[in-house]
C-alpha cells in the first residue's frame, strides 16, 4: 500500500522590510511521505521569501514536485497558465535548469545540507551564463534548525531585513542567512 501524504497547516505572517511585502497567508503543504521536516520547511521559507509584493499579482503557489517530476517546489504562473517564477529546493542537475530556465521568467533555487558545496562546484562554471536564475544555499546548520520548527499546524513569523531573516513559531526562532552562490542582486 501507498503510503499518504501528511498534511500540514501553516499560517505565515510575512514582514519582508528588504521588499516593502507586509502579507499573511493560510497554507496548506501535503508533506510527501520521503520529506522531511527539513526540507518542509525550506520551502516554507522559498514561499515567504518569493510571495507576491503586489496586489492582484499572481500567487505563488505549492506544487507537487515530489509526486510529478515535471513540477517544481513552488510556481507563478500568470493568467494564461504560462510559467513565470518556477522555485525549486533541493539539488536539480544542470539539465533540469538550462531546461526550465529556457521556457520561464524566472527560475530560484534553494539548496540546502551538506552536498550543497559539492553540487554546486560541478554546476558553478556551466551556470555562469543564464540570466534569469538565482542559486542560494541555506546554510546546513540553519537549514536543520528551521526543520525543528516544524509541526502539522504552524503559526510561522518571517521577518526579512538587511539580508538577514528570522523565521519562529511559537517561541521557537531560527536567523536564517541565505548565501547567493548565483543571480543579480
Amino acid at each position: 500500500m501507498a503510503l499518504k501524504a501528511i498534511i500540514h497547516k501553516a499560517q505565515i505572517q510575512i514582514s519582508d522590510m528588504d521588499r516593502q511585502v507586509y502579507a499573511d497567508h493560510s497554507v496548506t503543504i501535503a508533506r510527501h511521505p520521503s520529506e522531511t521536516d527539513e526540507r518542509m520547511l525550506v520551502r516554507l521559507l522559498a514561499f515567504a521569501l518569493n510571495a507576491p509584493s503586489e496586489v492582484g499579482e499572481a500567487a505563488l503557489e505549492f506544487a507537487k514536485d515530489m509526486w510529478e517530476p515535471d513540477e517544481p517546489s513552488l510556481w507563478q504562473k500568470d493568467p494564461t497558465g504560462r510559467i513565470t517564477q518556477w522555485i525549486e529546493v533541493g539539488q536539480p542537475d544542470e539539465r533540469r535548469i538550462l531546461r526550465v530556465s529556457a521556457r520561464v521568467d524566472r527560475m530560484t533555487v534553494y539548496s540546502f545540507g551538506s552536498g550543497t558545496t559539492v553540487w554546486w562546484k560541478g554546476l558553478e562554471s556551466r551556470l555562469s551564463r543564464v540570466r534569469n536564475v538565482d542559486v542560494w544555499e541555506v546554510p546546513m546548520e540553519q537549514s536543520r534548525a528551521l526543520g525543528g520548527l516544524a509541526e502539522r499546524s504552524m503559526q510561522i513569523q518571517v521577518t526579512v531585513q538587511d539580508g538577514s531573516i528570522w523565521v519562529g513559531e511559537g517561541t521557537r526562532s531560527v536567523e536564517v542567512t541565505p548565501v547567493r552562490l548565483l543571480g543579480g542582486a
